[in-house]
């Protein structure tokens, strides 16, 4: 029981194959309470009342910062204490980078990169207090690698933002016993690739994977219970890849 008696909340951990439930439910199993938050409030009580009765699910938009306040706020209400928070939510767009708008870019950033920064600098007042806490951003191997399968530049240019954002806030807030790491993924299979992966890409695809496989969720959500619990309590400002391989570097 790597969590037991921790309190985690998660962004974006309402959909059923998503990354963030399935760390949910990893979370839970090592025995931490866990808040579930997403644009839905309902579908976010949906999904913690799936893992069992004791978690929570609250309404948030990571885009906005009095959102995210208020979320963080319900959630102390309600658990007294944040021990560990997962910057998962995010949404992706496979467009050109000359077919890119302006609204575009101010979409992908506002959710990817923002979100982490509002969420985290609503919940950083807390820990600090506490002198205690590890925050987990998700990344991902397309800013490592100037762009993947499924996201474009934007994408790309709001992954790499928050390696350098999670690595800032470790430099500075490590002196509270605060750790900041990041999770950057390759190919997952996951809501937002469902569908999209015909048999001939999987087995493409494959070929510049040593692993020799596609991503599930518990592989990425295994990543960040590692960073989440005390065995980890020496790494802050590191990237942990998840990518079978795919980006050796």
């Amino acid at each position: 029981m790597l969590l037991k008696g921790r309190v985690a909340v998660i962004s974006g951990a309402a959909s059923p194959r998503g990354i963030g439930l399935a760390t949910a439910r990893m979370f839970a199993a090592h025995g931490a309470r866990v808040v579930i938050l997403d644009l839905d409030e309902k579908a976010s009580q949906a999904a913690a009342a799936s893992i069992g009765p004791e978690h929570l699910g609250f309404a948030c938009d990571v885009t906005s910062p009095e959102s995210c306040r208020k979320a963080i706020e319900r959630t102390i209400a309600a658990t007294g204490v944040i021990d560990v928070l997962v910057n998962n939510a995010g949404i992706t767009q496979p467009v050109k980078f000359v077919d890119l708008t302006p609204e575009d870019w101010r979409r992908i950033m506002a959710v990817n990169l923002d979100g982490v920064f509002n969420l985290s600098q609503a919940v950083v007042p807390h820990m600090r207090a506490r002198r205690s806490g590890s925050i987990a951003c998700m990344s991902s191997v397309s800013a490592q690698r100037g762009g993947g399968i499924f996201g474009g530049p934007h994408y790309s240019s709001a992954k790499a933002g928050v390696l350098g954002l999670a690595k800032a806030m470790a430099r500075e807030l490590g002196a509270y016993n605060i750790r900041v790491n990041c999770v950057a993924p390759g190919l997952i299979q996951t809501d937002i690739t469902g569908g999209k992966l015909t048999p001939e890409m999987k087995i493409e695809i494959r070929k510049g994977i040593p692993l020799d496989r596609l991503g599930d969720a518990d592989d990425v959500a295994g990543a960040f219970l590692f960073l989440a619990a005390d065995i980890s309590s020496y790494l802050t400002g590191t990237v942990i890849d998840v990518n079978g391989g795919m980006h050796i570097h």
